[in-house]
């Protein structure tokens, strides 16, 4: 059973260690419970300062009785009414936990920034979009979600059911596809595309991770079979958000260690939204590299060591690179941008980005 107190009491930055912490008190009665534990600087009375001053002074400076005195935290106050103070302060652990300890002492109900969040919305998608927007990885993520948070998945759902109110069937499938059409891209907003390095051992895939991410993320080794586990790095390529994870390499192996590698690389591929497929340029196309071709037929191929002098004979069409001097790698990533989103939304477009969304979009496909 929750607490029914008026006054909620939420804090707005991440917690942790931080530069600075900011907590919201909002509900009747606010101001009045602010002020029996803060002392502005000038000693003026903080009911004197019109609303939107902002204010310096030390908060937990007053104890009153039955109450343990906690020594005072400089603050930095924003009082937007009567009902609604911000109240910023040093951001660590235990400065916030000092002060939110007097403010649920003094009647206040804590409340996730989440809760609070979704209660200020005008409609559920809105709310949505707002929670989704502090997990925005890019600009581009970004501003697709804060069309949604301004109405644009809602005003497109609200003219389906007005197309299939009024009769106008072919309108509203016409609708319902075109959102549809960018459910994956929604999905991804907040959850990078997986893209999976592949290819037989010492083909460069460490090394083209590493070139990809700017930094040294991979372990390059000479030795064949070098990569066991599943290295994963996170970039974003044309402002899209891209999980890439480096594999063992594909081959027969006796070795039980490197043959538990291989296996969690089969797996990681069959989950993967992409495969990229790296082959050796400067060796012979051999048989091995033909079976990893047909066997991934969806793959983008690429073939690097393209500093090295180029093997004669006939090899499956692909990327030249080379991933130790970084050359090609911003086609590359292009390419992978492209194949992830093919038909990027538009500026504006109604965008459905949470499973439910989607769910109920294609529950519209029934009535039509």
């Amino acid at each position: 059973m929750h607490d029914a107190s008026p006054l909620l009491l939420i804090q707005l930055t991440p917690p942790g260690r931080g530069a600075v912490a900011g907590l919201r008190i909002e509900g009747p009665g606010a101001l009045d419970l602010v002020a029996r534990y803060f002392v502005t600087r000038s000693g003026r009375p903080l009911a004197d300062f019109p609303p939107g001053r902002i204010v310096v002074g030390l908060f937990g400076s007053r104890s009153f009785a039955g109450e343990t005195p906690t020594l005072p935290e400089e603050v930095v106050l924003s009082r937007h009414s009567d009902a609604v103070i911000e109240l910023h302060c040093h951001g660590g652990l235990a400065a916030v936990a000092r002060i939110e300890e007097i403010f649920v002492g003094g009647g206040c109900r804590r409340i996730s920034w989440q809760e609070w969040t979704a209660n200020q919305a005008a409609d559920p998608f809105s709310a949505a979009a707002r929670l989704a927007l502090a997990e925005a990885r890019t600009t581009r993520t970004a501003a697709i979600l804060l069309d949604q948070y301004r109405g644009a998945l809602r005003q497109a759902l609200e003219q389906i059911e007005s197309s299939l109110q009024f009769g106008a069937k072919d309108v509203a499938r016409q609708q319902i596809e075109t959102l549809l059409a960018h459910a994956s891209t929604g999905l991804h907003l907040i959850r990078p595309w997986q893209v999976v390095v592949a290819g037989q051992p010492n083909v460069g895939k460490s090394s083209l991770i590493n070139a990809i991410a700017g930094y040294q993320r991979a372990i390059v080794h000479s030795t064949p079979g070098t990569t066991r586990d599943i290295v994963g790095v996170q970039t974003a390529m044309d402002s899209w958000p891209v999980e890439l994870f480096d594999t063992a390499g594909l081959r027969e192996t006796g070795e039980k260690s490197e043959q538990a590698g291989i296996d969690l690389a089969r797996q990681k591929i069959f989950e993967a939204d992409l495969i990229v497929l790296v082959f050796d340029n400067s060796l012979p196309w051999s048989e091995q590299d033909q079976v990893l071709i047909e066997s991934y037929p969806t793959a983008l191929s690429v073939h690097n060591k393209s500093d090295l002098p180029r093997a004669t004979g006939q090899r499956s069409p692909g990327l030249e690179i080379s991933a130790l001097l970084s050359a090609g790698i911003d086609s590359l990533c292009h390419e992978i941008a492209c194949r992830l989103v093919p038909h990027p939304p538009p500026l504006g477009a109604a965008v459905p980005f949470e499973p439910e969304h989607i769910e109920q979009i294609r529950g519209y496909l029934a009535r039509t």
